[in-house]
């Protein structure tokens, strides 16, 4: 127990404060999370259609429960890891705005716009509803809904900022987010002839259809550089859409809390800080006055922080707990990736 200032007998003279148990270091975590991202790093090096952030929120995973590691992934490293998943998040996120040519998606033309957002909505709507019939506890259906429909793991982490869901939440959505994505890549290349879709067109599935950018980029450049860009452009879309969910989210929050003050006195903001920087990060971009080694810098800067943010969300998945509502949360990730990828086609094929 920490040891208050009080007074002693007979003098004006207190003792000292002893307040060090009360704030753990979130260095050991920070540490452990850099070196999650180091090996992260050289895997995908090595392996290179494995994309850096799947491969930090598996590795996360298997941090928390390889023997003599997870005592110290739940102890000593946890403050640190949930320092990393929350507000390294919120970095990453604001620096994927420099990603968001706004002026390169216009010139896809309006139709696909209406396409993509008719994804999203589709998407998110139908995984919501689908989620809370199946009962899946907390909030795994907004959740799981807002990474299938937006872009993965990271759409979870922004949304799961203004809902204050709780961590172990936040982890299992992005570890079946993250799985299904995975499976993509392998899958999505397979139905291009079967399917007979041309190289855009197989692009454009692509970047309406799978989550992660990493993952979109690695199941797309198997169909050649005209396929990569229209999935790249695509998929830039869709992170577009981030904003307008993130804002109606907190929005619904704060109708639901209204007269609430946080701790401080004041009551949350109606649009969260990340969400505003991120907005100007893309607007920035849209200016043109940042050079390219700039955004390549900032590139490298927010796929390294992502991967820090993955890899302590990932190390708060308990697989056992995971599994006691794993049969429905497979249910319904397997069901969104149908009516994501099946929505996004009957899109392809109208706007071809």
């Amino acid at each position: 127990m920490a040891l208050l200032n009080r007074p002693v007998s007979g003098a004006d003279s207190t003792e000292p404060v002893d307040v060090s148990r009360e704030t753990p270091s979130p260095w050991p975590g920070l540490g452990l999370a850099l070196a999650g991202v180091l090996v992260a790093w050289s895997v995908h090096r090595l392996v290179s259609w494995a994309p850096m952030l799947t491969v930090s929120v598996v590795l996360g995973i298997a941090a928390a429960h390889v023997p003599g590691l997870r005592g110290f992934v739940r102890g000593p490293a946890r403050p640190g890891l949930s320092l990393a998943g929350r507000r390294l998040m919120r970095i990453g996120i604001v620096l994927l705005g420099l990603a968001l040519g706004l002026d390169q998606v216009l010139r896809l033309g309006w139709a696909t716009v209406a396409m993509v957002a008719a994804v999203v909505a589709a998407t998110f709507f139908g995984t919501l509803w689908l989620g809370r019939r199946l009962g899946l506890p907390g909030d795994q259906p907004l959740l799981i809904a807002t990474g299938y429909s937006i872009c993965g793991a990271s759409a979870i982490g922004a949304v799961s900022e203004v809902s204050g869901s709780d961590e172990e939440d936040v982890a299992s959505s992005v570890a079946l987010v993250t799985l299904c994505g995975t499976l993509a890549i392998a899958v999505l290349p397979l139905l291009q002839g079967p399917l007979g879709l041309s190289d855009p067109e197989f692009g454009r599935w692509v970047g309406a259809s799978v989550h992660d950018v990493g993952q979109v980029v690695a199941t797309a450049q198997t169909a050649g550089p005209g396929a990569l860009g229209e999935a790249v452009l695509v998929k830039l879309m869709r992170v577009a859409m981030l904003t307008p969910l993130v804002a109606a989210v907190a929005f619904s929050v704060r109708a639901r809390k209204r007269g609430v003050r946080t701790p401080s006195g004041r009551r949350p903001a109606p649009v969260p800080l990340f969400v505003a920087g991120f907005l100007a990060a893309a607007a920035m971009r849209a200016t043109g006055v940042l050079p390219d080694a700039a955004l390549e810098g900032a590139h490298t800067v927010q796929e390294l922080l992502l991967a820090a943010a993955l890899f302590g969300l990932g190390s708060a998945v308990h697989l056992p707990t995971l599994a006691r509502t794993g049969a429905r949360a497979a249910l319904l990730g397997l069901a969104a990736w149908a009516v994501v990828a099946g929505v996004s086609f009957a899109g392809v094929l109208l706007t071809a």
